[in-house]
């Protein structure tokens, strides 16, 4: 899920860059967070940190550029328009709030539309409530991950089938949470092994290097990472721990530069980029809880409500894009010349395939280069309860 940092004035601990070269941005590791660079500072990006991040740049004091944004609002309004030209009377669901720039523009283009807006991460929620705070009461937000919708309906008064107009997803982790160093997201600074986007979650990264079995820890980086040096790893791993737990990404680094072998190293990205991934997912149960979200969202729109999900790894591209095919199958069987009343497709396509960014907004918007873009609308009642 998609989350930013809160700006704090409260102090974090320094945290020492690796000793060893690290040349590749956390690009590279989060091919879904924009990372700042001296065409953004040239562009006038105004970076401080604090204990979160303040930046200033086009897009105001927020810093984050939304990932095709008019393209999800072209998505998204026919769904919001059908009773008004305005929105009033739609609801859509932004399920991954972070600092909240798309759910900004949706408001700020449909006057009377409302916007329900979930993240996991307290931080997020304190930035992006204050940042829409002048929307009133056309913005509720909610504390919640986005396999929590329909409760997160229940709590603001719809039902969970058939009651809204819209649902966003916009996947990943934000640049701003890779700012916050000392949860540990980015192999390019040394911070603590924490990796959650909740911060009262139990489990954190360290607690999976530290007690899982091999069997455990080479599951996690082959299915998650897509690792193909997942075991050596995780032997590495076990033992390494034997002489000191891990408690730092440096010490992870370290032993990932160590165990891969130098050919592998030398091609395709950074070392840690798929450990590192692996045990972010693992931590935070990411795909566990797309796979539920997804037909919680199906679920809750109307007739001609609209779902659209942007995903940036593999991973979850493969979740909406099997998820989303089941949604548009006919139920006919194979075979018969006519569509059995009743056996339609419940939902319809809105895109042919994946879309991607292009070359404008990539070099507008770095982060958007990643970006696999999936809509469906649904198209009978079937299936309701």
């Amino acid at each position: 899920m998609k989350h930013s940092a809160t700006l704090s004035d409260e102090p974090v601990p320094a945290m020492a860059p690796a000793t060893w070269p690290l040349p590749e941005p956390a690009l590279a590791y989060f091919p879904n967070a924009r990372s700042v660079s001296d065409r953004d500072l040239a562009a006038g990006a105004v970076i401080h940190l604090r204990g979160g991040v303040d930046m200033a740049d086009q897009q105001g004091q927020f810093g984050h550029l939304p990932v095709l944004l008019d393209r999800c609002v072209e998505l998204l309004a026919p769904a919001l328009t059908r009773t008004a030209a305005d929105g009033s009377g739609a609801v859509v669901v932004d399920a991954t709030l972070g600092a909240g720039g798309h759910s900004e523009r949706l408001l700020s283009e449909f006057a009377g539309l409302r916007v329900i807006g979930l993240d996991r991460d307290p931080g997020a929620l304190e930035l992006a409530g204050g940042r829409l705070a002048g929307f009133g009461d056309r913005f509720t937000a909610v504390r919640t991950r986005y396999d929590g919708l329909a409760d997160a309906l229940a709590q603001c008064g719809y039902a969970e089938r058939r009651s809204i107009d819209g649902v966003l997803f916009d996947l990943g982790v934000s640049s701003m949470q890779l700012d916050r160093t000392e949860r540990g997201f980015s192999y390019s600074v040394d911070a603590p092994l924490d990796m959650r986007m909740d911060p009262d979650l139990p489990l954190t990264a360290a607690d999976i290097l530290n007690t899982y079995d091999k069997a455990a820890l080479t599951r996690i980086l082959r299915e998650y990472g897509e690792e193909r040096f997942a075991s050596r790893i995780a032997g590495a791993v076990l033992r390494r721990r034997e002489t000191a737990p891990f408690a730092s990404t440096a010490e992870l680094v370290e032993l990932l530069y160590q165990a891969i072998p130098a050919p592998a190293r030398r091609t395709g990205g950074h070392p840690g980029k798929r450990t590192f991934q692996a045990l972010r997912v693992a931590v935070n149960a990411e795909l566990d809880s797309l796979r539920a979200a997804l037909p919680a969202a199906l679920a809750a729109v109307r007739v001609g409500g609209r779902v659209v999900v942007m995903a940036y790894q593999s991973l979850e591209d493969r979740i909406v894009k099997s998820v989303f095919a089941d949604a548009t199958a006919s139920r006919t069987p194979a075979g018969l010349p006519v569509e059995l009343p009743g056996h339609e497709p419940e939902f319809t396509s809105l895109t042919r395939g994946a879309e991607r960014a292009d070359a404008e907004e990539i070099e507008r918007n770095p982060r958007s280069a990643a970006v696999r873009l999936r809509a469906v609308q649904r198209a009978t009642e079937r299936g309701q309860a």
